[in-house]
């Protein structure tokens, strides 16, 4: 069953709109901090996301590679999200049915620690062309997911999943 696009947790997030246009998730893309899978919308405090998560991609041929990106929106605050989109992660040249450690992490794990407000923290999943035919940015801050994809013709994302995340003080949650 397809869910309508009112009720897609990337449009209700407002993923899709700021930073991704609207996709049809075709390849499984599971995202987990320790043993909690990130889940559209979730909450994770910055002392849960430390280390970098643990990636598991679907697919079925293993000659097809895919890029991952972890990017947040709201740098450097929600209401004034000047570093638009932040780059966190980028690793590429992962094989479908494997994860981001049989890939080539060109832009290290940088761990999400928003001092004001809530933050979006996506992971988005695009499949390459080929392999080694996507290479790291020069810069993390005002990084486009949108532009990137177009430069390295990725198309559209295959999957996409974020969570939140505030200051380990912070307290409430998103409202829109």
């Amino acid at each position: 069953m397809r869910c309508s696009l009112s009720s897609d947790p990337l449009v209700v997030g407002r993923v899709v709109g700021d930073v991704l246009d609207p996709f049809n998730r075709s390849i499984a893309l599971r995202v987990s901090y320790k043993s909690r899978e990130v889940t559209n919308g979730c909450d994770f405090r910055p002392s849960v996301v430390v280390n970098q998560p643990r990636v598991a991609i679907g697919g079925d041929d293993l000659r097809v590679f895919y890029t991952l990106i972890m990017v947040d929106p709201d740098a450097p605050s929600p209401s004034d999200p000047t570093l638009r989109e932040y780059l966190h992660w980028m690793v590429t040249d992962i094989p479908a049915t494997t994860g981001t450690a049989f890939g080539q992490e060109i832009v290290c794990y940088e761990q999400p620690r928003p001092t004001v407000g809530i933050h979006r923290f996506i992971f988005v999943l695009f499949q390459q062309l080929g392999r080694q035919t996507v290479f790291a940015p020069c810069w993390r801050q005002n990084f486009r997911t949108r532009a990137f994809a177009e430069q390295y013709n990725l198309g559209l994302p295959v999957a996409a999943v974020y969570f939140n995340c505030q200051r380990e003080s912070g307290c409430g949650g998103r409202r829109w």
